[in-house]
């Protein structure tokens, strides 16, 4: 049986490179109907924290990436001592103070690696390795061959920057009389400018990502194209449906592009296809933080809004910024928007606006664009020449949904009162 796992170390959250990997381990798992194991690499007592543990558990389940098995090295210190002690009695390490160190032999370590093909090191550039520490405490490389090897991995799913480790560690393997498992080594994700990934070019916390709005089923799906596609181009594609396709060996050995862009466009895809109920509910704890929804709020009024700008919305935290209009008291207008629109005298049309406007029953998007209409009309003027004008006094941006629509979910009270404060501040300048 196919038995893979992701290994990340509580010293800091789980960041997105690190997601990629857990991601590609549990689809290798899933492709394979094999296992995932979730192991928890805990042995610096310093720097690893319990937060980070939990944030890494909530990270992975947030993303739909549930293990099968879960493991803290931090339990397993006394099996650690136990087969460096085996190693000691058998001649292979050596004691140096309280660290015990494998002696390195002279030989030539051939890789047989899933995505890059054969890859072959000398060890006579590797130093003897250290495999535990003076303060009694594993080295990486010795628990990580310890663990892979008792909790039976047959593949080891990880990112390029680990090649130069595969080597020291399969010497442990040989040394310790255990099967070598297979390597497959990631691609590395760079940033746009040709970097490596870094916090300005997206390399941050998968909590930011959910805190920003972005949706996991969107974030697994970019994730996944990371050094993979499913073929014909195909972009937008659920896990379940990636995992019939998914084959280790057809993971790209160049490296990977992290576009922000692209991440936003897909994650904008996914609200568009959203039940608009569904897309309500989570947008609920953004708008309640920012204050804009209270206890006794008009569900209905929301979804309608919701609905409006629902195919505008790349993030779930743009609706705050698309929307804000409509549940702001005091409305702050865009300075270049107010340059290029109410720069001129409009307070005669706003005024006929804000009579038609009070008199609209009942008051819908159909009615709304009867009277404007009407006015325009009246005016002699074109359409055209009102809209942005009217547009920006309601809603303090030049652009947005249907003008009639946006005013119907914005409402009458708010409406009548943003057209009286538009003409009254006209006149006074």
């Amino acid at each position: 049986m196919v038995k893979v796992r992701f290994a990340p170390s509580p010293t800091g959250y789980l960041h997105i490179g690190g997601a990629r990997t857990a991601l590609f381990n549990w689809m290798y798992a899933a492709a394979q109907g094999g296992k995932f194991v979730l192991r928890i690499e805990d042995t610096d007592r310093i720097r690893s924290k319990s937060e980070y543990v939990d944030e890494i558990l909530e990270s992975m389940k947030w993303l739909g990436l549930t293990w099968d098995e879960i493991y803290y090295q931090s339990d397993r210190f006394d099996l650690y001592r136990k087969y460096a002690q085996n190693l000691l009695d058998a001649g292979k390490a050596y004691k140096e103070g309280d660290a015990v160190i494998l002696k390195m032999p002279q030989q030539e370590v051939v890789i047989y690696d899933l995505i890059r093909g054969k890859i072959t090191f000398d060890t006579a550039t590797i130093k003897d390795q250290v495999l535990m520490k003076s303060d009694g405490s594993p080295t990486y490389s010795f628990a990580c061959v310890l663990d892979d090897a008792l909790m039976d991995i047959t593949c080891v799913v990880r990112g390029e920057d680990h090649i130069s480790n595969t080597p020291k560690q399969m010497i442990i393997y040989e040394a310790l009389g255990f099967k070598i498992p297979k390597f497959a080594h990631l691609p590395l994700i760079m940033g746009e400018d040709g970097s490596r990934l870094s916090k300005r070019t997206g390399a941050v916390a998968v909590t930011d990502y959910q805190q920003e709005g972005f949706l996991p089923e969107a974030l697994v799906n970019y994730l996944m194209l990371l050094g993979w596609s499913p073929g014909n181009n195909q972009e937008i594609i659920k896990l379940a449906a990636a995992v019939k396709k998914f084959s280790i060996k057809k993971v790209n050995k160049a490296a990977a592009v992290f576009s922000m862009e692209k991440l936003k466009w897909l994650n904008g895809q996914y609200i568009k296809s959203m039940e608009t109920d569904a897309l309500t509910e989570l947008l609920m704890p953004f708008l309640k933080e920012k204050g804009y929804i209270k206890g006794d709020f008009d569900g209905q009024k929301l979804k309608n809004i919701v609905h409006l700008f629902q195919g505008r919305l790349s993030t779930l935290k743009d609706f705050l910024e698309w929307a804000d209009f409509v549940f702001v008291d005091h409305l702050t207008i865009d300075e270049d928007a107010q340059q290029k629109h109410l720069a001129q005298d409009r307070s005669k049309e706003f005024t006929l606006l804000h009579e038609r406007f009070s008199l609209v029953y009942p008051f819908n998007a159909s009615t709304l664009e009867k009277a404007f209409r009407d006015v325009v009309s009246e005016l002699g003027l074109k359409a055209s020449d009102l809209v942005h004008p009217v547009r920006v006094a309601l809603t303090g941006r030049a652009v947005g949904p249907g003008l009639f629509e946006t005013i119907d979910v914005l409402g009458k009270e708010k409406t009548i009162k943003r057209l009286s404060e538009a003409f009254m501040k006209q006149e006074a300048e």
